[in-house]
C-alpha cells in the first residue's frame, strides 16, 4: 500500500496535469486526476470512469499535486462538453462562473495558460514571438518559467488575464474567429479602449454626463449619451471602466419623492361709509354763460316786394322766426327774447346735491388646496390665477395705419417649492410666493393720444426653512390693507354749527387683503403607491347608430341610380365606412 502511494506521488510529479474538466479514459488507471466537477457536471464519454468530487489524493502529501482546479458544480446543461476537447470549439462562451479553489504547485506557464483556457471555455493560440525554448537575440536559449499560485473564488477568465498581464503577455481576441491569441505586451503602447454601453435607470444622461466625465483620466476617454434610450456609450480603458462602474452604482438609485400639499387662504374686507349732503355737483364745477348768439329752429325771413299784373306791388312780411331750445330750458335765469334779430340770454347748470346716510360691506374668503408630488431638489409650481385682458394701442403713423390689439396678464398666487430631503429625513423647503392683484388703471399720452393701461400690485417672499417630514409650514404677512377718507365741506356754510352738516359730507373705506399660506411636504415611500385597475385597453369600440342613409330615395339629394341599388362604386363605399367611437 504504501509502495502504491509512493508510485502516485511519483507519477503526478512528472507527469503534466491537465485541467479540472479534462476527460478520463478508463484504461488509463495510472493518470493522475487534477480537477473534477461532480458527475452531474462533467459529460464524459462512454469509457470514462466517473471520478469523485474530491480529486487530490488525501493521503499523498500535499505538494505532490502540482495542478489544482476545483470547480463549482453547474446545472447539466450548462456543461454538456462531447468528445471533441475544448480546443476545438468554434465560439467563446459566456462568462464561467467563479471557481473554488485553483492552485499551480511549480508548473509550467504554458501548462497553466492551457488548464485556465479549458475552465474558461477559451480558444486561443501562442504568439510565436513569445519564444519559449527557443533562441533570442543573444543566442540564448529562453526558458520557460515555473509558477506557484493557489487563487480562491475567482472565474477562469479573470484568473488567466490576471496569470497573462504577471508576465507581461495579454489576451486579444479576434471577433471574427472568436479564437484569442496570446502575445507579448508592448511596454510602450497605450492601454486599450474598451467600449461599453451602459443602462440607466433611474437618472437621466445629462446629470450622469458631467459625473462620469470627471472619473475618466486617459485623453481618448469619452462619453457619449444616447438621450433617447437613457443609455450612456463608455469608451474608456479598463480601471476606468471599473470606476465609472463604481460611480453609476452609487449615484443611479431612486429618487425620493415629496408630496407637497398647500392651502392658500386669502381673506378680504372692504367696508365704507358714506354720510351727510354732497353739494360737489352744484359748487365744485357750475357752468355759466351769457352772450347773444343764440341759435335758431327756424331761420327768420326779411320781408319781401313783388310786382304783380299790372304793375301793382305787393309785400310780403318778413317771419321773425323760432329761437333754438336752449332758451325753453328751466335752467335758464334770464331772456332778452323780444324784437330783436337776435337774442340775449343767461345760462347755467343749476343746483345739484347728493344726500348720503349709507354703510356697506364686503367680506370674501377665497380658498385653494392643491397637491402636486415632485421629485427630491427639483422645483414645483403651484399657481392659482386669472387671466387680465390689457388692450393695447398703437399709434398711427405716415407710413403704417395705427390699430389695436389685445394681450393677456396672468393676476394671482404663484408658489414656488423645492424640497430637498437631508439624511435624517428633514425637509429643507425653498418657498417664493407671489402674489398680484389688480389696482386700477392710469392715464397714459403718446402722440397725443390718451389711453388707460392697468395697474397691478404685486407682493413676493422668498424664503428657506427647514422643516421635519410632514409638519406644516404657516406663511403670513402678505397683507394689503388700503384705507381711505373723502370729505367735502361748503366754505363758512359748512362750519356753522348744526346747520353746517347740510353742507358737509365724507366717506370713508377700508379695502384690506390677508393671503395665509399652509405647506405641508410629506416623504413619499415605495408603499405609498398602488397600482389601479382598469379595463380601458380591454375595451371595445362602440359603433355608432347612423341617424341618416344618404344612398337611400328617402335621405339622398342626388338622383337614385336604380341600375346599381347596391351602390357598387368604390368611392361611395369608401363614403358608406362605419364610424366607431
Amino acid at each position: 500500500m504504501k509502495l502504491k502511494k509512493m508510485l502516485v506521488a511519483l507519477l503526478a510529479t512528472c507527469l503534466l496535469p491537465v485541467a479540472a474538466f479534462s476527460q478520463t479514459n478508463a484504461a488509463a488507471a495510472d493518470q493522475t486526476a487534477v480537477a473534477a466537477q461532480p458527475a452531474t457536471v462533467a459529460d464524459t464519454n462512454a469509457a470514462a470512469v466517473p471520478q469523485p468530487a474530491a480529486v487530490a489524493d488525501t493521503n499523498a502529501a500535499p505538494a505532490s499535486a502540482p495542478v489544482s482546479v476545483v470547480a463549482a458544480a453547474q446545472p447539466a446543461a450548462a456543461a454538456d462538453t462531447n468528445a471533441a476537447p475544448a480546443a476545438s470549439a468554434t465560439a467563446a462562451a459566456p462568462a464561467t462562473p467563479t471557481i473554488p479553489l485553483i492552485q499551480f504547485q511549480d508548473v509550467p506557464l504554458t501548462t497553466a495558460i492551457e488548464a485556465l483556457a479549458r475552465q474558461a471555455n477559451i480558444n486561443y493560440l501562442l504568439d510565436p514571438k513569445i519564444g519559449f525554448g527557443q533562441p533570442d537575440a543573444n543566442g540564448q536559449i529562453k526558458a520557460e518559467p515555473n509558477l506557484s499560485i493557489r487563487w480562491e473564488n475567482i472565474p477562469a477568465q479573470h484568473a488567466l488575464e490576471a496569470l497573462l498581464s504577471n508576465y507581461g503577455l495579454q489576451l486579444v481576441e479576434d471577433t471574427k474567429t472568436k479564437i484569442y491569441r496570446i502575445s507579448t505586451k508592448d511596454p510602450a503602447a497605450l492601454p486599450t479602449l474598451v467600449t461599453r454601453v451602459i443602462q440607466l435607470k433611474y437618472a437621466s444622461t445629462t446629470n450622469m454626463m458631467d459625473s462620469i466625465a470627471g472619473a475618466l483620466t486617459d485623453k481618448r476617454s469619452r462619453v457619449i449619451p444616447d438621450n433617447r434610450t437613457s443609455q450612456l456609450i463608455v469608451v474608456a480603458t479598463d480601471p476606468e471602466q471599473a470606476a465609472v462602474d463604481t460611480l453609476v452604482d452609487q449615484l443611479d438609485t431612486p429618487t425620493k419623492q415629496v408630496l407637497i400639499e398647500t392651502r392658500l387662504v386669502e381673506i378680504s374686507s372692504n367696508p365704507t361709509s358714506t354720510k351727510g349732503i354732497d353739494w360737489s355737483g352744484t359748487l365744485a364745477a357750475q357752468n355759466v354763460s351769457f352772450g347773444n348768439n343764440s341759435t335758431y329752429l327756424v331761420q327768420p325771413t326779411p320781408p319781401t316786394t313783388t310786382v304783380g299784373a299790372g304793375g301793382a306791388t305787393v309785400t310780403t312780411p318778413g317771419q321773425a322766426g323760432i329761437v333754438n331750445g336752449i332758451l325753453a330750458n328751466p335752467q335758464v335765469i334770464g331772456s332778452t327774447i323780444g324784437g330783436f334779430g337776435k337774442q340775449w340770454f343767461l345760462n347755467a347748470d343749476g343746483a345739484h346735491a347728493v344726500l348720503s346716510f349709507m354703510n356697506a360691506s364686503a367680506d370674501a374668503q377665497v380658498m385653494s388646496t392643491p397637491r402636486v408630488v415632485t421629485l427630491d431638489n427639483e422645483t414645483a409650481t403651484i399657481s392659482v390665477q386669472r387671466t387680465y385682458p390689457i388692450l393695447q394701442t398703437t399709434a398711427g403713423t405716415q407710413g403704417s395705419p395705427g390699430g389695436s390689439s389685445i394681450s393677456y396678464s396672468n393676476v394671482g398666487t404663484v408658489l414656488l417649492v423645492t424640497p430637498r430631503i437631508s439624511a435624517n429625513n428633514t425637509i429643507r423647503l425653498k418657498v417664493t410666493p407671489t402674489v398680484a392683484t389688480f389696482f386700477g388703471y392710469a392715464q397714459l399720452t403718446a402722440q397725443g393720444a390718451t389711453s388707460q393701461a392697468p395697474q397691478f400690485d404685486t407682493r413676493t417672499m422668498d424664503t428657506q426653512v427647514l422643516i421635519p417630514n410632514a409638519n406644516t409650514l404657516v406663511m403670513g404677512g402678505l397683507v394689503d390693507d388700503n384705507p381711505g377718507e373723502t370729505s367735502t365741506k361748503v366754505p363758512i356754510l359748512g362750519d356753522i354749527p348744526f346747520l353746517g352738516a347740510a353742507f358737509r359730507s365724507e366717506s370713508k373705506a377700508a379695502d384690506k387683503k390677508n393671503l395665509l399660506i399652509f405647506i405641508t411636504p410629506t416623504i413619499l415611500e415605495d408603499t405609498d403607491f398602488h397600482p389601479t385597475t382598469t379595463d380601458f385597453l380591454n375595451a371595445q369600440p362602440q359603433t355608432r347608430k347612423e341617424v341618416l342613409d344618404p344612398n337611400s330615395v328617402w335621405d339622398s339629394s342626388k338622383p337614385h341610380n336604380w341600375a346599381d341599388p347596391s351602390n357598387t362604386d368604390p368611392d361611395q363605399k369608401l363614403i358608406d365606412q362605419k364610424a366607431t367611437m
